[in-house]
């Protein structure tokens, strides 16, 4: 008489016991869910009740539910894994700049007594502007940027003229129309590396550690970053 896991629990009790095998490294979770799953199907066919058996088209529920579960976990798991290859394409890109002048939104400056570049950008025009320079001593140190045009300004900043020690100032752009009007501070991109969350960081001069996001142009390589570049590149060959 030929038998089933249907038909026959005892051979179905065995296989399920046979099933729990130690697996080899590098099973998925979804192997584990297949064998869960027949566990409980074969202890639902060994308890029912024989004068009213289940529902046949319960099992074909069941299975359709494991399906869509399996398909999820594989969806979730792709997932996972492109956003871990989007994340290297970053690094490798971002990691190919390193020497470039970068343009980067900042809130804050790091001064050395060497002069600092950077822009401004209103969405209309301002009559007085003023950069408001505060030092870690909250003293607050003026730079007057005068009438200023909608759009973007250059700015410089020049700590040996506006008698400033080094140090991290925080920034803060007064116009007259009371807007509050985002800064960019030019620097040289000087490393990329993974954070500790598994996050991009940055490494820029006058600005320090920052996310990627915080970029808002690429100037591309002095002459002088393109030969240490090519240097580098020979020496290590």
């Amino acid at each position: 008489m030929e038998t089933n896991l249907f038909t026959n629990p005892a051979s179905a009790a065995a296989s399920t016991a046979g099933s729990t095998t130690p697996k080899a490294n590098g099973t998925s979770g979804t192997s584990e869910s297949q064998e869960m799953f027949t566990k409980l199907l074969v202890a639902q066919i060994q308890n029912q009740d024989p004068l009213s058996p289940s529902d046949p088209s319960q099992f074909v529920q069941q299975l359709t539910q494991l399906s869509q579960t399996e398909a999820l976990q594989s969806l979730a798991s792709q997932t996972s894994n492109n956003a871990s290859v989007l994340q290297s394409m970053q690094v490798l890109g971002l990691g190919a700049q390193v020497g470039s002048e970068v343009m980067t939104s900042a809130t804050a400056v790091q001064l050395d007594g060497a002069k600092v570049g950077g822009a401004v950008t209103l969405g209309s025009n301002s009559s007085k502007t003023t950069l408001v320079l505060t030092g870690t001593d909250g003293v607050a140190h003026e730079l007057a940027l005068g009438p200023l045009t909608a759009g973007t300004s250059p700015i410089s900043i020049d700590p040996t003229a506006m008698g400033l020690p080094a140090g991290n100032y925080k920034m803060q752009v007064v116009t007259s129309t009371g807007e509050n009007p985002p800064v960019d501070i030019a620097g040289r991109l000087n490393s990329v590396r993974l954070g500790s969350n598994g996050s991009i960081v940055l490494n820029i001069a006058n600005v320090g550690e920052v996310a990627p996001s915080a970029i808002t142009a690429f100037n591309g390589k002095s002459n002088s970053n393109a030969v240490a570049a090519a240097g580098a590149a020979i020496t290590s060959l």
